[in-house]
């Protein structure tokens, strides 16, 4: 019976890949310009390796579709935290990927203490990517009430006015973080870890892997796996007026989109994109806050009232919406960068070539059809209303091509050309929509005169950036 291995993608892969070498297994194309998430080994031919993003491993090993996995802790924490009686087997500490997960407020705000945290009046927000270890904080802290905001990332760019506290990720032993957040509290210290899946570890084989990894370490790199950043401000002034607009832009890959509309529009900005991580640029707009976090959280965050505006893609709102139709959220304009497909995805092998033909797999199916996306909502509506029987929503933050064939049959994917989902021996077979970035705002919200204006204004400026082309 063969053997399966995930491995990590991201901040551990380096390390991964110079453990595993030690080992001997002669891994074949599993370096820092990974193209393939199936990997050969040359140690064992047999055994079946996978890369997968590392948040995706922990639940990939739990529910039995991989025997063993290399993660993080935290993520491994994260899942028992909610899952305890799936959870997985830890075999050993591998002794790098060092970092620790720590509750952080605001430098400017009365919070110094955890003392000060239990003596606050109202809800205790805490925001952060690792929800079910927040939640689990907040109970051991036995809060009378609090509320937890699931973040894609980017948690630090909350408090203290959108969040009270932040779970964030930082050094061993930090002392400061950036965007004006002190440390409070280490709530887990972790590093990468060797695991396997429960029924895998009582009942099958796995000595002759695991018998290569007994005694070999390796040394750590001398950057922890939590990045460290300059701490550039400890006397952030965030105005909290009534008519002050609060904007959101995004990071990541489509900054530098965005720095092209805003020059256009002859906004200048101070520090965005920025090298030491600062998410509260400056601009030269009158009136107006911006704070820097993901595009996936956009749509719920201005829903709920922390946000103005946000520029966020068209996918990421009607993936929102998918959830809660009755969100106010509207799309104020089209910004014409970020141009993708929504597109879903099958296996070469299959034998449909478009939805009605996978109607007809589905129906024929003795199975649950699995569906993997990072747009669950999104693709629970598009099972739900295309009739497509029994399905299973799995939820990745990643690499979804290395989820086909073996760990789902479906994928709802964005694409640009087309071009990865067909080297990975895919197809596409339905088209769902097409997505650019969007202005998006709150519809009915009641700002003051002067607040409107200002808003009004900024689509206005916007639009005409964009019509420039």
């Amino acid at each position: 019976m063969s053997i399966r291995i995930a491995l990590p993608k991201g901040r551990l892969l380096t390390e991964t890949a110079a453990l595993l070498e030690k080992a001997g297994w002669q891994l074949d194309g599993y370096d820092s310009s990974l193209r393939n998430y199936r990997i050969k080994c040359g140690k064992f031919p047999d055994v079946q390796i996978k890369v997968f993003q590392e948040k995706d491993i922990p639940v990939q090993v739990a529910i039995g579709n991989y025997d063993l996995g290399i993660c993080g802790l935290d993520w491994i924490q994260e899942l028992n935290s909610k899952q305890s009686a799936y959870a997985p087997v830890t075999i050993r500490d591998l002794g790098y990927g060092k970092g620790a997960l720590y509750i952080a407020a605001s430098r400017n705000g009365n919070i110094d203490t955890m003392e000060d945290i239990k003596n606050l009046d109202g809800t205790v927000r805490i925001a952060s990517e690792y929800p079910n270890i927040a939640e689990n904080f907040a109970l051991e802290m036995r809060l009378k009430r609090f509320g937890i905001y699931p973040v894609w990332g980017a948690a630090d760019a909350y408090p203290p006015d959108r969040a009270t506290l932040a779970l964030i990720s930082g050094t061993p032993e930090a002392k400061e973080f950036t965007n004006g957040i002190k440390p409070l509290k280490n709530v887990l210290d972790y590093s990468a870890q060797l695991i396997a899946n429960r029924q895998s570890w009582e009942q099958k084989d796995l000595s002759k892997v695991l018998a290569t990894l007994e005694n070999i370490r390796i040394t750590p790199a001398s950057k922890p796996a939590s990045e460290t950043k300059t701490a550039y401000s400890s006397n952030i002034i965030i105005r909290q007026d009534a008519d002050t607009v609060r904007l959101a832009l995004p990071d990541g890959h489509q900054q530098k989109h965005v720095v092209n509309v805003l020059n256009k529009a002859g906004i200048n900005m101070t520090d965005y994109p920025s090298s030491s991580g600062n998410r509260r640029p400056g601009s030269s707009l009158e009136g107006v806050n911006i704070t820097v976090i993901r595009p996936q959280d956009m749509p719920l965050q201005v829903a709920n009232g922390n946000f103005d505006l946000a520029i966020t893609g068209h996918d990421w709102v009607t993936d929102h919406k998918a959830a809660f139709p009755s969100s106010p959220i509207v799309e104020l304009a089209d910004l014409k960068f970020g141009w993708v497909k929504i597109v879903a995805v099958v296996c070469n092998d299959v034998k449909a070539n478009n939805l009605y033909e996978l109607k007809e797999i589905c129906i024929q199916a003795e199975t649950p059809l699995r569906v993997a996306s990072e747009y669950t909502n999104l693709s629970d509506k598009y099972a739900r209303d295309n009739q497509l029987g029994m399905y299973r929503i799995i939820p990745t933050w990643g690499a979804t091509e290395a989820f086909l064939p073996e760990d789902a049959d479906l994928l709802i994917e964005n694409t640009e050309t087309g071009g990865t989902i067909a080297r990975h021996n895919l197809k596409i077979i339905d088209t769902l929509f097409e997505s650019t970035a969007h202005f998006i705002g709150a519809q009915n919200s009641q700002y003051s005169r002067r607040k409107q204006a200002c808003i009004d204004e900024l689509v206005k400026i916007f639009t005409n950036a964009v019509a420039k082309g």
